[in-house]
């Protein structure tokens, strides 16, 4: 009755993997792409290249270096924006090869253009050659991502006034940056820029920078940040931002001028679902392009899914993943089991931030005892060798079951140590476990041990008191 059993709109994290999700129970799929943008935005403009960049900076900059071999190390003196985009274009066909050979595997055919639905099962697929096809699908999954929200106040140029899709495409090191936003993408950047030597200004109209993560740590980040001469103009609004054959200059609301080679807008991210005629297949999205799903990420139409960053939060690859195999399993009556497991957030600033669970203000504010257990990089014999001597991870710990409410970590390895945290939050285990546990010597993971005696020794110490 229909072409496949399941049609995927994009090929992102989310859209992949929903698509070898059915691939795997034997259904007939196809995933519709642009041909230059397999993998999505998360393989081509946002996620890898960024952390590729990342990885670049690093290591031309010789920043993490510096606590052994002096503030004056550097791999390279001049750095380029050739140097920077040779690795990032490296591993991105590297990561399109890895995607097309995965679906391919799998029998997941590929086609190639833009999708917009002209009935509920039906879509119309432009190769953007003139010629346009008709598919139809029994079930349909939205992975369409978002694209960098653009105020229609500000006159993007590509080149002096730049979203993060733009960072890609400079031509040079900027000497100097004003980013409005100081959420994820616009700290990932502030800090890498800084790294390079370009002075950074950073405005944001709330209070505080990343207001989801504990304040400690975020307190941390300012204060390096604040070391590689990055300015922050909190509770401030960018007003206008003039163009000028030299540069730019942002206005802000308060009166204030920032005098800059390039701004960076960091605004928050819009759904890409302008384009799918969603009307034609019953649906609709919100204001920010966003598409409500309930808990097995399907729409208000049964037979049609949307999964990933076009949902809205959290708009993670990791949780998008899992969020297109759940859509798929459930579109299939394959049995899908309650994923109460807590999920990481990582934050690629330099240094970096990733934490599990709640944090200390949560708990606070809703009432919830907690004992909190430090352990810092310096005292680590790994800690030392690898340079890295502002490193800490933070644990808390419930005094009444001894389980883990919350881990915390800032610094070198922060997005990969998180995992053992969250591996024994998923396992029901206590902070006894970690007390227990033999690590490997000298690594970074036996700070878990270090923050577990920690938060016990003061459990005691209560107990003893008390008692």
């Amino acid at each position: 009755m229909y072409d496949y059993e399941l049609l995927v709109i994009g090929s992102g994290p989310g859209g992949q993997k929903a698509a070898i999700a059915a691939a795997k129970l034997d259904r007939r799929v196809a995933v519709v792409e642009r041909p230059d943008m397999l993998g999505g935005v998360c393989v081509n403009t946002g996620t890898i290249p960024s952390k590729t960049l990342r990885e670049a900076i690093l290591y031309l900059t010789g920043l993490d270096q510096r606590e052994i071999y002096g503030q004056a190390y550097r791999v390279k003196d001049e750095i380029t924006v050739a140097d920077l985009t040779a690795r990032t274009t490296h591993v991105v066909h590297r990561e399109n090869d890895v995607v097309r050979s995965q679906l391919a595997r799998n029998r997941v055919t590929i086609i190639g253009g833009l999708a917009y639905f002209v009935g509920p099962h039906s879509v119309e697929i432009d190769d953007g050659a003139g010629r346009t096809r008709k598919v139809t699908a029994d079930k349909i999954v939205i992975a369409t991502g978002t694209r960098p929200a653009r105020p229609a106040s500000v006159a993007f140029d590509d080149k002096t006034i730049i979203d993060s899709d733009g960072i890609i495409n400079l031509d040079k090191v900027p000497r100097s940056m004003v980013v409005v936003g100081a959420g994820v993408i616009g700290m990932e950047y502030a800090s890498m820029f800084a790294a390079l030597g370009t002075k950074v200004t950073v405005v944001e109209r709330r209070d505080r920078m990343l207001e989801f993560c504990d304040e400690e740590v975020v307190e941390a980040l300012k204060y390096h940040l604040r070391d590689l001469a990055v300015t922050f103009r909190f509770g401030e609004t960018v007003a206008a931002v003039e163009a000028h054959p030299d540069g730019a200059i942002a206005s802000l609301r308060s009166g204030k001028k920032i005098p800059a080679d390039t701004v960076l807008y960091s605004a928050g991210r819009q759904g890409q679902t302008d384009g799918l005629n969603l009307p034609a297949a019953g649906l609709a999205a919100d204001e920010r392009g966003r598409i409500t799903v309930d808990e097995f990420f399907r729409t208000k139409v049964e037979h049609v899914y949307a999964v990933g960053d076009v949902i809205g939060f959290p708009a993670l690859a990791a949780t998008s993943m899992e969020q297109g195999r759940l859509a798929a399993h459930h579109a299939f009556g394959e049995p899908v089991s309650a994923n109460d497991v807590p999920q990481p957030i990582g934050i690629y600033s330099i240094p970096e931030i990733s934490f599990v669970g709640r944090t200390e203000g949560e708990l606070t504010e809703a009432c919830v005892p907690f004992e909190v257990g430090v352990s810092r990089y310096r005292e680590l014999a790994r800690g030392q060798i690898v340079g890295d001597s502002y490193g800490v991870l933070k644990l808390l710990v419930s005094p009444e079951d001894r389980k883990l409410l919350g881990v915390h970590v800032f610094g070198t390895g922060a997005t990969e140590l998180v995992h053992i945290g969250q591996a024994v939050m998923g396992c029901g285990g206590t902070v006894d476990y970690l007390v227990n546990a033999v690590f490997n010597y000298p690594t970074l993971a036996e700070s878990y041990k270090v923050a577990a005696l920690d938060a016990t020794n003061k459990m005691r110490a209560i107990t003893r008191l008390s008692g």
